[in-house]
């Protein structure tokens, strides 16, 4: 390929100059810096413009509601690399977010992709019942959970989804992946008979969609909302440490000779 045959390289993200910071169009220094706040900021990289105010709300409190559970194998994750390279603050927050799959967080993702596939070339006005049914046999027939309903400690309902979709339905954010997402959890309860509510990621996948995010994206913004939260495990870590308490618990305990066996 020659110089001439090669297509030139272009963002349209940012550039700068030696007396100014370009974001989306926008003057970074003049036009962003103390006027929007961290998720306005992601929305603006995603989309390519600033949110209006409600999707401000409900785009930051989806961000917020991701921050932060516990001690999860991310958290650990992250913890246990710092205590074998505590020089690398960057390479115990890469550990944490690698595990960020199909388990964890990884569902936005899935969730989006299902509501977005099962919307594509649907009329406004159609029906949504029939399709919330569809994708319930389909994932019935293929043997697959349904993403987005259902969790393991949630088990009556994630707080989190509850003032998600209260807020959206606030600042008229929801639209039809939302009230799709809805039919789906009751379509799977009539099908199954039991109770799988709706779960954050669920919510979150719903939500991004009726904003417009593409579901290949969306498990991005699990990523940027659990960066902070590791970040501060790994504070946490350096002044009140347990990461070498597990692994000592756990070399123990795992080597112990099992009384059952033969």
């Amino acid at each position: 390929m020659t110089a001439d045959e090669r297509r030139p390289l272009r963002s349209a993200i940012s550039h700068s100059t030696p007396d100014c910071i370009t974001v989306r169009g926008l003057d970074l220094a003049a036009d962003l810096m103390g006027k929007v706040d961290l998720g306005e900021m992601a929305f603006l990289e995603l989309t390519g413009r600033l949110p209006g105010e409600g999707e401000s709300v409900v785009f930051n409190a989806m961000l917020v509601a991701l921050v932060e559970h516990g001690i999860t194998p991310s958290t650990l994750a992250a913890r246990l690399t710092y205590l074998g390279a505590p020089e690398a603050l960057q390479g115990a927050v890469a550990a944490g977010l690698l595990g960020l799959g199909s388990v964890f967080v990884g569902t936005i993702e899935d969730s989006a992709h299902m509501l977005q596939d099962a919307l594509t070339g649907v009329s406004a006005g159609a029906e949504l019942e029939p399709i919330a049914s569809g994708i319930v046999r389909d994932y019935g027939e293929r043997r697959r959970h349904i993403p987005g309903l259902g969790h393991p400690i949630h088990r009556a309902g994630d707080p989190r989804t509850e003032r998600l979709f209260a807020l959206a339905g606030e600042h008229e954010v929801a639209g039809r992946h939302v009230a799709l997402m809805h039919l789906v959890a009751v379509a799977s309860t009539q099908q199954s008979g039991r109770q799988l509510p709706i779960n954050v990621t669920g919510a979150i996948g719903a939500l991004a969609s009726d904003l417009d995010l593409p579901w290949s994206i969306c498990r991005g913004l699990g990523i940027m909302a659990r960066a902070v939260g590791l970040v501060a495990h790994l504070s946490e870590e350096m002044h009140h440490p347990i990461a070498a308490e597990v692994w000592r618990r756990a070399d123990a305990e795992a080597s112990e000779a099992d009384p059952d066996a033969t």
